[in-house]
C-alpha cells in the first residue's frame, strides 16, 4: 500500500500553509506537550494491542488524564471518529499534531499497522525528550555561571571601580594603561550593558520575524554548522531525526518518495529539507537513495555507505533503525563532553576577567603606598 502521491502533492501545500498559520496559536494554547504525547502514544498502543477498539481506548485515556484541555482533546478525537471521520482526519483537524504524526497514523490505518506506528511515535517522542533533557542538564550550569558572571561584572564596573577611581583622582598620579582602560569602560558601563541587552533582544525579535524566510534559514543553518564542535553535534541531532523518521515510515510500507516528503515536513532543518527536494527529483529519474544522498555534504559518508549496503540487501528500515541508535549514542556522548569541557573553561574565563580588573585596580594602590611611605 502507498499513499496516492499526486493527491498528497495537491493537498500538501495547503495543509502546510494551514499548519504554519496555526503555529502561533498552537504555541500559546497547545494541549499536548512532547511528554504528554509520548504517554498518549504509549498507552494508546498498549490498549490497541490488548484488543480494545480505538473509540473505547480513547474513552479510557480520557478518564486517566487530569488536565481539562487534554481530556477535551481526546474526547473530541473520539467524537469525530464516532461520526465517521478517520483517525488521521481527526488528528489533523485538532491542530494539535504535526503533519509527521497524522500522516504516520494515516499510513498505519491504511496498512493495518497502527499499533506499530503508535509504538514508533512513542519511541520518537521518548528519544526527543531524552535528548532535550541531556542538553538542558549540560547547559544549565554554564548558563547560570555566565549569568552570575555578567551580574558580578556589572557590579564591579558600577560600584567597585568607581570607588578606586575616586581615590586615584585625589592623588593625581599617572595610572597604568590597564587601569585607565578599566576606568574608561566603567564610565560607560551603563551604556555598554544597555546596548548589550538591546542587541540580544533585537536579535531574538529579528529571529522570530525572519525565521520563515528561506534566505535567513539558509544563512543561520550554515552559520550553526560552522560552529566548532556544536555544529557537528547539531548536524548529528537532525540526521538522527532523519533516520528515525525514515525508519518509521519505511517500516509502515510507505513508498520511498512519500517517506522523504513526510520526513522533510517533520525535520525543520533547512539543509536537510532542501536536500530532500533534490533527492526526490533524483530518485524520480531513476537514481538510488545512496547516490542522491552522496551529493549533499550534510549527510556523513558513514550514513551514505550504510544506506548503500541496505539498498543492496533490501533492508532500509532495519539500517535506518541501527543508524538512529548509533547517532543517539554519539549525541549522548558529545552532550556529556560539552559539560566536561565548558565548566573548566567558564571558570578560567571568569577568573581572568575578575583577575584583570582587580590587578588593574590594586596595582596603583601599591604604587601609591610606596610613594606615601617614602
Amino acid at each position: 500500500m502507498s499513499l496516492d502521491l499526486n493527491n498528497y502533492k495537491k493537498t500538501a501545500q495547503k495543509e502546510k500553509k494551514d499548519f504554519q498559520f496555526s503555529l502561533g496559536k498552537i504555541s500559546l494554547s497547545k494541549t499536548f506537550s512532547d511528554k504528554q504525547k509520548e504517554v498518549f502514544y504509549r498507552e494508546l498502543g498498549m490498549l490497541l494491542k490488548s484488543g480494545v477498539d480505538f473509540k473505547k481506548a480513547l474513552e479510557i485515556l480520557s478518564q486517566q488524564v487530569e488536565k481539562k484541555k487534554e481530556k477535551e482533546l481526546i474526547l473530541t478525537l473520539k467524537d469525530n471518529i464516532v461520526h465517521g471521520k478517520s483517525i488521521y482526519e481527526s488528528m489533523m483537524e485538532s491542530k494539535q499534531f504535526s503533519p509527521y504524526e497524522y500522516y504516520s497514523v494515516q499510513i498505519g490505518e491504511e496498512t493495518r499497522k497502527l499499533e506499530e506506528v503508535l509504538t514508533e511515535l512513542q519511541k520518537y517522542f521518548n528519544r526527543k525528550i531524552q535528548m532535550r533533557r541531556q542538553i538542558v542538564s549540560v547547559l544549565t550550569y554554564p548558563s547560570i555561571v555566565m549569568l552570575v558572571t555578567v551580574l558580578v561584572l556589572y557590579f564591579m564596573l558600577n560600584k567597585v571601580v568607581p570607588m578606586f577611581s575616586s581615590v586615584f583622582r585625589q592623588f593625581g598620579s599617572e595610572l597604568p594603561k590597564s587601569t585607565q582602560y578599566i576606568i574608561k569602560i566603567s564610565n560607560y558601563s551603563g551604556t555598554l550593558f544597555l546596548l548589550f541587552f538591546l542587541t540580544i533582544i533585537g536579535l531574538v525579535v529579528a529571529h522570530f520575524m525572519l525565521k520563515e524566510k528561506e534566505g535567513y534559514r539558509k544563512f543561520i543553518s550554515n552559520l550553526i554548522l560552522k560552529i566548532p564542535y556544536f555544529g557537528n553535534l547539531i548536524r548529528k541531532i537532525y540526521i538522527s531525526r532523519f533516520c528515525q523518521s525514515m525508519n518509521l515510515l519505511i517500516t509502515s510500507k510507505t513508498t520511498l518518495l512519500t517517506s522523504l516528503s513526510l520526513t522533510s515536513k517533520m525535520i525543520g532543518f533547512y539543509p536537510i529539507e532542501k536536500s530532500i527536494e533534490t533527492i526526490k527529483a533524483d530518485i524520480t529519474k531513476g537514481a538510488s537513495l545512496h547516490e542522491s544522498l552522496r551529493k549533499h555534504t550534510i549527510y556523513e559518508n558513514k550514513l551514505v555507505s550504510m544506506v548503500e549496503v541496505a539498498e543492496q540487501i533490501n533492508q532500509l528500515d532495519t539500517m535506518f533503525e541501527r543508524l538512529t541508535e548509533q547517532y543517539n549514542e554519539e549525541i549522548s556522548h558529545q552532550t556529556k563532553m560539552i559539560g566536561v569541557v565548558l565548566e573548566p573553561m567558564i571558570i578560567i574565563v571568569i577568573g581572568v576577567i575578575v583577575g584583570v580588573i582587580m590587578v588593574s585596580m590594586y596595582a596603583p594602590m601599591f604604587d601609591l603606598s610606596k610613594i606615601i611611605n617614602s
